[in-house]
């Protein structure tokens, strides 16, 4: 076998693993049945991983390729990469920030709308032909109430911009005010819960926000609240969520990401105050063609100057 100096992590979309191996000569390791006997033997001039938010870096994986230099990943978020070994070796790490903005804050508020006006839940009750026995139960109103936003990144402003549209009052929780934000700064997460009539989640995901959305959180938000999570699944404690749905102490949750997915708890499934949606936040042709390119200009821009151009670290 010739050196390799790509190895991917996982699948993309086809064609993408085409290029990825037709230009790059890209090795696939989840092809290989046991991958660390396989790093050991072919991994030794390895520089570049390509992977994607999905699929990750393990820091085992780092400690097998002693030339590794680049960490290339499609998508945004970048909790499954092992950072602190990357940062250690000095490897850099990009991924595919900005192109995908606009379509994960439009699906944010599709299901935010969603859970509040049961949309999702009236087609069931038009398909189950339940129109007939009466008519369909009165929702809740989305224009001029209160939005809470965890997280006032990149996605989290998009949201908020929507928002404003709907004439609504919009305050945040980070760990420090926003520089220019115009919206009001709620240092107290619990506080903003129970201030607000919905709460999008749109923080990072990793350890320092694992659970962040906590039983008490869910409650404050309350009978009436809506939740709504683009992040990451880690981000809420799912079991706590489930029961406030399943009894009345949360009024409605529009989820695309859950703790361990695909599986979702089967208590979900049977809830008409939820939307289930499966991670598809990006998930639109514009933006999926955007985050490609960006990770092939990535990748192009670190073999051809050894720099990414959206480093993380």
């Amino acid at each position: 076998m010739p050196a390799i100096d790509l190895i991917q992590i996982g699948p993309l979309a086809p064609h993408l693993n085409a290029t990825l191996q037709e230009r790059h000569g890209a090795a696939a390791l989840w092809e290989q049945d046991d991958w660390p006997a396989w790093l050991r033997e072919h991994g030794a001039q390895a520089r570049v991983v390509v992977t994607s938010a999905r699929h990750g870096c393990s820091a085992a994986v780092i400690d097998a390729l002693p030339q590794l230099a680049a960490i290339v990943s499609f998508g945004v978020g970048y909790d499954s990469i092992a950072l602190d070994a990357a940062r250690a070796r000095g490897i850099q790490v990009s991924n595919t920030p900005d192109v995908l903005n606009d379509c994960v804050a439009d699906l944010a508020f599709g299901l935010m709308i969603d859970a509040a006006r049961g949309i999702s839940h009236g087609d069931r009750f038009v398909r189950d032909g339940r129109w007939h026995q009466g008519p369909f139960p009165l929702t809740s109103k989305v224009s001029g109430k209160r939005l809470g936003i965890l997280g006032l990144g990149r996605i989290g402003e998009k949201v908020a911009r929507r928002a404003q549209g709907f004439d609504m009052e919009i305050a945040y929780n980070n760990r420090r005010p926003r520089e220019g934000a115009p919206w009001r700064h709620e240092p107290d997460l619990l506080a903003l819960a129970a201030w607000a009539d919905f709460l999008v989640v749109t923080c990072v995901g990793g350890p320092e926000t694992e659970g962040l959305v906590s039983r008490q959180v869910i409650e404050a938000l309350g009978p009436k609240g809506v939740l709504v999570n683009v992040a990451r699944g880690s981000v809420i404690d799912e079991d706590a969520m489930v029961e406030a749905l399943r009894d009345g102490l949360l009024g409605a949750a529009g989820l695309d990401v859950f703790r361990d997915e695909p599986r979702v708890p089967p208590a979900l499934i049977g809830l008409d105050n939820v939307v289930l949606a499966p991670h598809m936040a990006s998930g639109t042709v514009e933006t999926r063609g955007a985050m490609q390119a960006l990770m092939l200009d990535n990748l192009r821009a670190f073999l051809e100057t050894g720099k990414v151009l959206t480093p993380i670290v």
